[in-house]
């Protein structure tokens, strides 16, 4: 399978495995929790703790199902990472994982309790910070067969074990009134509270493709996007780092930047983003991802109206950004959204949003020497209820060559 169609297949999976966390549901099943609370000043395990999930009150499992799902919330490639265990010594950590999913509670809960103490070794959290590591199956049926064929239905059934980070708060002092004594009274909580509606980061092995389970990825999730947390992924995970879609967006933008210099206007941008659109609406059916290199991009800035653009000179540009040449971008990645206002505009007196379609109606000029932004107009707008005149008539603005 391609890797567009291995990302779609995912894609699926895990939308399929959220839905499934939920209370009696037969199909995923939570078997244990280990929950290690980290005190920030010390970064040490100040309490841990295993426990039966099954024998929880029903309201304290759904703090943790919401907490779960709100862990595999996101876009993939921003949220979400289906990352490798690195070939030269992630194989360690990957039979440690493996051999997790079926070890007696107490062997699973010293695994999990050392992964911690590996994690915290190096990395200083800004809050006391609480890691929760649950261990359940996974039941998923897939058809077999075609209408021509038998038709039947086959199981699996798959161990997981499902890592998230949460942060913890002070909670606010309150005023309360008592109904008994008639008064009011000052109250001040010490106990700080656990963030489960938003947690921080997390991992779930192994991930799930098609009804079966890849013991190769771990499946990475993130609340901020493209928030990688590089000493869980790289010093104690042992994964191969992924490349998010802002990476992307930043090397091609330093790309366009060292290459069209003086050259890049609205109209030319607006002419860049429309090639590489098109471009994904030609492979919009295929299972590969529109990828675009550095000959690529050569293409697509003289197609867009740059001039003197040379290929060696983006071959020069991406070798001295990301030291290799032969690097490509996700298409994606890198184009606004055409189905919404995806470009941001920001002054210091308006901020304002447009799709990138729309961006070859504004203009950068420069008005009694300021600098302004003209925006084309079908008709005369109303401001604030009143119908206004034009101040001035740029007419040297038909004479610029774009």
């Amino acid at each position: 399978m391609t890797e567009k169609g291995e990302l779609n297949v995912l894609k699926k999976d895990v939308a399929q495995f959220r839905r499934q966390l939920k209370i009696d549901n037969h199909l995923l099943k939570i078997n244990d929790l280990v929950s290690c609370y980290v005190v920030k000043e010390s970064n040490e395990i100040y309490f841990k703790q295993r426990v039966s999930f099954a024998l929880m009150e029903k309201e304290e499992q759904e703090l943790y199902y919401t907490n779960f799902k709100k862990a595999l919330t996101g876009q993939m490639d921003q949220k979400l990472f289906p990352l490798r265990f690195r070939e030269e010594d992630g194989k360690e950590m990957q039979i440690s994982l493996y051999e997790s999913l079926t070890a007696p509670v107490e062997k699973w809960e010293e695994q999990m309790v050392a992964l911690v103490e590996k994690l915290i070794e190096n990395n200083q959290y800004e809050t006391d910070i609480v890691i929760t590591f649950a261990r359940g199956s996974y039941e998923k049926s897939i058809e077999k067969g075609s209408p021509e064929d038998d038709w039947y239905e086959e199981s699996y059934v798959n161990a997981f074990v499902f890592c998230t980070i949460n942060e913890t708060k002070m909670p606010e002092s309150e005023l309360l009134f008592d109904y008994v004594e008639k008064k009011f009274m000052y109250h001040v909580e010490v106990n700080p509270v656990i963030n489960l509606q938003k947690p921080k980061s997390g991992f779930l092995f192994p991930t799930f493709q098609a009804g079966g389970a890849n013991v190769n990825q771990v499946l990475y999730t993130t609340r901020k996007a493209y928030d990688l947390d590089v000493n869980l992924l790289n010093d104690v995970l042992h994964l191969e780092m992924a490349t998010t879609a802002e990476d992307d967006k930043i090397i091609f933008n330093e790309v366009v930047h060292r290459v069209a210099k003086e050259q890049i206007n609205t109209k030319k941008l607006s002419q860049m983003y429309e090639e590489i659109h098109e471009r994904l609406l030609e492979q919009e059916d295929e299972d590969e991802p529109s990828m675009l290199d550095y000959r690529d991009v050569e293409d697509v800035l003289v197609q867009s109206g740059f001039k003197h653009v040379e290929q060696e000179e983006v071959k020069e540009a991406f070798q001295s950004i990301v030291h290799d040449e032969a690097y490509e971008l996700k298409a994606e990645n890198i184009v606004p959204k055409f189905t919404s206002k995806s470009i941001k505009i920001k002054t210091k007196v308006a901020n304002f949003s447009l799709r990138p379609q729309d961006l070859q109606y504004v203009r950068q000029v420069k008005v009694d020497g300021k600098l302004c932004l003209v925006i084309e107009l079908d008709e005369s707008p109303a401001i604030d209820g009143f119908s206004v005149v034009p101040e001035a008539t740029l007419t040297e603005l038909n004479h610029i060559e774009d």
